[in-house]
């Protein structure tokens, strides 16, 4: 009888060890154990867990990606592999191009399952189908779960009939007809882990270590004071932080907050969702759990209202063709922008003459996030309030200089900043003087991110041109001179191009007018299957909406 059942005990075992997948977790934007379903999809009959993050040349590159974000990333990474060694696993850094770096593993460690958390840009979509295919040629099962936004992006196109809604209060109707976003789920535990193994050689650190600034190309002797350290852990305490203060999150409206204050006047948990250090739908029930039975703020300008605008751009970056630009987004108004570098360069620099401008320029090159008010107000004057420059020119500074660089949401901020598509009151325009001077009179905000001026009294802080030539000789700083002066002068050019955009919008609607083509655009129907529709769509259906 012993023999028999030791005979079925090893039977059992042999089907099982057979039936046990190697499998590789691709780490992409979801940088965290918590709440990530296409982790814990790894984690069942799993022998060997091989957690991989690919520094893909696409998108980690030194053209694109400042020396903050770099940052951001790298404490990312370490703040991972560190949570990943408190289950006896590691993660496993490597470069290259996805396509080619993952089958090469796939052989190495004779994957037979690959998952990773769905993406919905463009060049993510691509890039997975290719790679999805690849799995497919080496028998390589692969699983997708979508835990980057809350809702089930597709879902929502779908139910719009194949077509992406244009307006906020459109999205809110379809999301509200939906199922509640879905609960998140606990981080992996060691019982979990309890039958999984990450294999680790000895020089695990020389081979798949995470890269040092100094490695990736960057000096780090320039470097600011880190002011919001990359990781999950951060990003957890961080909200914990904001979630204790019950009256604050209750009455927490957007357009309240100021963009100049000298600490910031909102959560800045943006960059943490953005790589996916905090995921959306904690957030959102975690906010939930604070609202319950108080009085509190809605959406649009809600805390719930701003993840709503992350799903809002989200699904409109997925309906809209060629949504990163203006040639070929048929939302878009088209604008006979100007070409001028030198302009554009003083923009970038913080050298425009306009301390406001100017301020809000250096803390985003400096610390690399700026308050969403700011970010008005500089996209505004680079384009139709003032230097009448492209969108597109702005969204590649803006691309360089995030932390919280989101490709729907820079995209689509800058669109609607413009006043090129979503937001079409053009004749309202940022002043590069007054708006400042609403939240800030002193001008104290000015003084921390330009020091040169910080001895100019109130009266000039924001126009020091203004200023006689002795409160200049006294303040230590001469305009023209030592600060520039106006780069243009703002109620002039403001006004003419207010004219401009009246004109682009008259051509647009005569177009309009003879294509017989309605302004009323509300996206194409998807014509290409996403990648979850080829792998899991079933899956899909079961995660999206819960």
């Amino acid at each position: 009888m012993a023999y028999q059942n030791c005979c079925l005990l090893h039977y059992l075992t042999h089907r099982v060890t057979n039936m046990a997948h190697t499998c590789v977790h691709w780490f992409r934007k979801g940088l965290r154990l918590h709440d990530n379903p296409a982790l814990m999809a790894a984690l069942r009959d799993c022998k060997e867990l091989y957690p991989v993050f690919i520094v893909d040349p696409y998108l980690h590159n030194n053209t694109c990606v400042g020396i903050n974000r770099w940052r951001f990333l790298v404490g990312a990474l370490k703040d991972l592999d560190c949570s990943l060694k408190k289950l006896n696993s590691r993660l496993f850094v490597v470069r290259g191009k996805p396509e080619d770096v993952l089958p090469r593993l796939f052989n190495k460690w004779k994957v037979t399952q690959l998952t990773y958390e769905y993406d919905t840009e463009p060049y993510s979509l691509s890039r997975d189908r290719t790679v999805a295919a690849l799995a497919k040629e080496r028998g390589v099962k692969v699983i997708c779960k979508i835990s980057h936004t809350i809702y089930d992006i597709d879902r929502i196109i779908e139910e719009n009939n194949g077509k992406a809604p244009l307006t906020y209060n459109h999205m809110q109707a379809i999301v509200k007809a939906q199922s509640p976003p879905r609960r998140p789920i606990p981080a992996p535990t060691m019982e979990d882990m309890k039958d999984v193994k990450t294999p680790c050689s000895e020089n695990h650190e020389m081979k798949y270590g995470i890269p040092t600034l100094e490695e990736l190309g960057h000096g780090t002797a320039a470097l600011a004071e880190e002011l919001f350290p990359g990781g999950e852990q951060e990003a957890l305490r961080r909200l914990e932080e904001y979630m204790k203060r019950t009256e604050w999150v209750c009455s927490f409206e957007k357009p309240q907050t100021s963009p100049n204050s000298l600490s910031p006047s909102t959560t800045v948990l943006s960059p943490y969702v953005t790589f996916g250090c905090l995921s959306a739908c904690t957030f959102w029930w975690r906010l939930t759990e604070v609202y319950q039975g108080k009085k509190h703020s809605k959406p649009p300008v809600s805390l719930h209202g701003q993840l709503l605008w992350r799903e809002f751009f989200y699904t409109a970056s997925v309906g809209i063709p060629n949504f990163n630009k203006m040639e070929g987004n048929p939302v878009c108004t088209q604008v006979d922008w100007d070409t001028n570098s030198e302009y554009l360069a003083a923009w970038r620099e913080a050298r425009t003459g306009f301390p406001f401008i100017d301020a809000i320029m250096t803390q985003l090159r400096q610390e690399g996030w700026i308050h969403h008010l700011a970010r008005h107000a500089v996209a505004c004057f680079l384009t139709r309030g003032d230097l009448w420059i492209s969108w597109e020119e702005g969204q590649k500074v803006f691309e360089e200089f995030l932390l919280d660089l989101d490709w729907a949401l820079n995209a689509g901020n800058w669109q609607w900043l413009s006043a090129s598509t979503f937001f079409h009151q053009f004749f309202r325009v940022y002043s590069p003087i007054a708006f400042g001077k609403k939240t800030d009179k002193n001008g104290d905000y000015i003084r921390k991110y330009l020091p040169l001026l910080k001895k100019f009294p109130a009266k000039f802080i924001y126009e020091p041109w203004k200023a006689p030539r002795s409160v200049q000789q006294a303040a230590g700083c001469i305009v023209g001179k030592d600060y520039p002066s106006p780069i243009v002068q703002h109620e002039l050019v403001s006004k003419k191009n207010i004219q401009r955009m009246k004109l682009a919008y008259a051509k647009r609607n005569s177009t309009e007018s003879q294509t017989k083509s309605p302004r009323k655009w509300h996206g194409v129907k998807r014509k290409a299957p996403s990648v979850i529709d080829m792998l899991n769509k079933k899956d899909r259906k079961n995660v999206g909406a819960n």
